[in-house]
């Protein structure tokens, strides 16, 4: 199992952050995610963050188009939240929120297995460095976002 996990600060409140971390918004911050869109009835704005709440996503890489279906596992308002998915080997994505003094910090740690046995740990190594450069890219992007 790999993981990937970086942090970041921003002078926003929790709260704000939040509302960034629902599965339609992170095409806004996330290089390569297109067509998100909830499959579980989303009435309020609060069902986006419930737990169990689903969502399908599409995400664009080097030529590719690979469907992911993501799933809430936990959720703890302007705290935590955690998404899994089975698409493409296993993946649970979590992000911590945390009040500092200036704001919020944003630990956003991705847990994931590749599919294909020894040709995804393989894989895994040689595509690693690029990885947790895209997660750098993306929260310092998100945090552009939220300082505006």
């Amino acid at each position: 199992m790999g993981r990937i996990e970086k942090s970041i600060e921003t002078k926003t409140s929790p709260e704000k952050v939040w509302e960034m971390l629902a599965v339609d918004r992170w095409p806004e911050w996330m290089d390569g995610w297109k067509d998100a869109q909830y499959t579980s009835e989303v009435r309020t704005p609060e069902d986006k963050y419930g737990l169990g709440a689903s969502a399908h996503i599409t995400e664009h890489r080097v030529g590719m188009r690979i469907k992911y279906d993501f799933q809430i596992t936990e959720s703890l308002k302007n705290e935590k939240i955690t998404f899994r998915s089975k698409s493409m080997g296993y993946t649970l994505v979590t992000y911590i929120l945390e009040s500092v003094k200036e704001g919020t910090k944003l630990t956003y740690a991705i847990d994931y297995e590749m599919p294909w046995g020894i040709l995804g740990k393989v894989l895994d190594k040689l595509g690693r460095g690029s990885g947790e450069k895209s997660v750098e890219k993306e929260l310092k992007k998100l945090k552009i976002i939220l300082e505006k």
